[in-house]
Parts: C-alpha cells; sequence; structure tokens
C-alpha cells in the first residue's frame, strides 16, 4: 500500500510521529486551561463545571475528555459532605404566613429577601453565620457572623442590605420560625417589608439560603480545621466576597 502510494515506510513513520506531536500539543493545551480554570476556582469545579468554561472559549470537548484528562492530572474537584441542616424553633406560630409560597425566581432585584443563619464549628465553639440573598440574583447581599443566635446579632445584617440597597420598593424577606426572626426587634425593623416564613421543618420553603449555606460548607468551609471567630471571618469573606458575588456568580 504505501509502495502504491509512492510513500517509503520511513516516510509514513515520520507523519505517524508529527500526527502524535499535534495531538499531544493539543492535549497539553487542554491540560494547561483544566488546571488554569481549577486554580481560579479554588479547586472547587468538578469535571462537568470545567467542560462547561472551556466550551465558552469556543473549545469543543465532552465531561468524559475533562474527567479523564483531570485524573491524568492528579485533579479532583473538593467535595466534603455538608454538616447538618441548622436547627429551628420548635415553637411554630400558625399566625406566620408563607407570603413566598416557593417562589424563587422575582422578575427584579429588591422584590423578594431571604435570610438564613447557619452554625460553623471552630475550636473556640460554634459561630452563627446569617446571610442575606437577594432572590433575583441570588447574590448574597448582606452577612455576619457571631458567637449567638440572638437577634441581636440579626438586626444590624437587616440594616446593612437596607442601606446597601437603598430601595423603596415593597419587598418580601423570608426566614424560617427560629425565634431570632419572630422576635418584635426583627418584626420592627423590617416593618417596611412583607415578612414571610417557612413552615416548620420545611427547609425547602427557604431552599436557596439553605443551598447557599450548604454550597459554602461542602465547598469552603470543611475544607479546613478553624481556630476561631477570626479565621471563620476571612474564610468567609474569601469565599462570598471574593469568589461567589463575582466569580462564582458570573460562572453559575
Amino acid at each position: 500500500m504505501l509502495r502504491e502510494l509512492g510513500l517509503s515506510r520511513s516516510n509514513y513513520y515520520d507523519w505517524q510521529k508529527r500526527e502524535v506531536s499535534a495531538q499531544q500539543t493539543k492535549k497539553n493545551f487542554v491540560f494547561a486551561l483544566i488546571q488554569k480554570i481549577y486554580d481560579q476556582n479554588n479547586g472547587i469545579y468538578g469535571a462537568p463545571m470545567i467542560a462547561w468554561e472551556i466550551r465558552k472559549q469556543n473549545i469543543s470537548i465532552t465531561v468524559k475528555t475533562v474527567g479523564n484528562y483531570m485524573r491524568e492530572m492528579g485533579l479532583r474537584a473538593c467535595y466534603v459532605p455538608p454538616w447538618t441542616t441548622t436547627t429551628r424553633d420548635p415553637e411554630f406560630d400558625t399566625k406566620l404566613e408563607n407570603i413566598l409560597n416557593e417562589q424563587f425566581n422575582p422578575d427584579r432585584p429588591n422584590a423578594a429577601w431571604c435570610i438564613d443563619t447557619t452554625y460553623i464549628p471552630t475550636d473556640d465553639g460554634f459561630m452563627y453565620l446569617t446571610s442575606i440573598m437577594d432572590l433575583y440574583s441570588r447574590s448574597i447581599i448582606a452577612w455576619d457572623l457571631a458567637d449567638t443566635l440572638s437577634t441581636e446579632v440579626v438586626i444590624p445584617i437587616i440594616k446593612k442590605a437596607k442601606r446597601e440597597r437603598q430601595t423603596s420598593h415593597p419587598l418580601i424577606i423570608h426566614s424560617d420560625c427560629g425565634s431570632q426572626f419572630t422576635s418584635q426587634s426583627f418584626r420592627k425593623v423590617t416593618g417596611s417589608m412583607t415578612n414571610s416564613y417557612s413552615k416548620k421543618g420545611y427547609p425547602w420553603d427557604n431552599a436557596c439560603i439553605e443551598a447557599f449555606h450548604a454550597v459554602i460548607k461542602r465547598e469552603w468551609l470543611n475544607r479546613f480545621h478553624i481556630k476561631g471567630k477570626v479565621e471563620a471571618e476571612r474564610l468567609c469573606f474569601e469565599y462570598i466576597d471574593a469568589y461567589y458575588n463575582t466569580v462564582r456568580s458570573e460562572n453559575s
């Protein structure tokens, strides 16, 4: 066959080597791209998200190929089983209504906020992260960390969110029925808003903020042995302000 084509055996082997070299060059380029995306996202992205990022650059690649390459490179997305969900107040006031009713996709900013508190274990004891999310953008518009689950901690976060957004539109603020969210002082600081509450023991009513708190633990906080409040605050800032509200939100 080679003689019929006017090619010597050495010509054929040279061509094979060039072809392999071209394929290897492309593979090395993809390796570098995978490593860059992986590093930019703190080792959080797995094969599906990395493949999606590569396709955004008009490069055709399958999730399976990215997964195979990541295994060759020794890269694994970070996954740590999340801690259990936050403690909920056993007392449920039947007068508290679920106004939001799982309508998680408002048509404008500041139409609906949701708030929730989760705990972070440290060497100094539990720290409590309270976050407020705007359901329109899914961004965290205010958060704070404290060593107690008191209403006094939640009030400044509400005030901060109101200052940041300077909204004059009526909005819904949704929470679970924890005592910090059903107190008179909480109802007072949210007096210009419509209060909405989840049903007892039904986290799906506040699914978006519950999911965020699960994600920050799984993707970030659970990777560290946290000594105390200062370190916990630094880690929360690095994830929420420097990553989730910027890099991750743009890619979601």
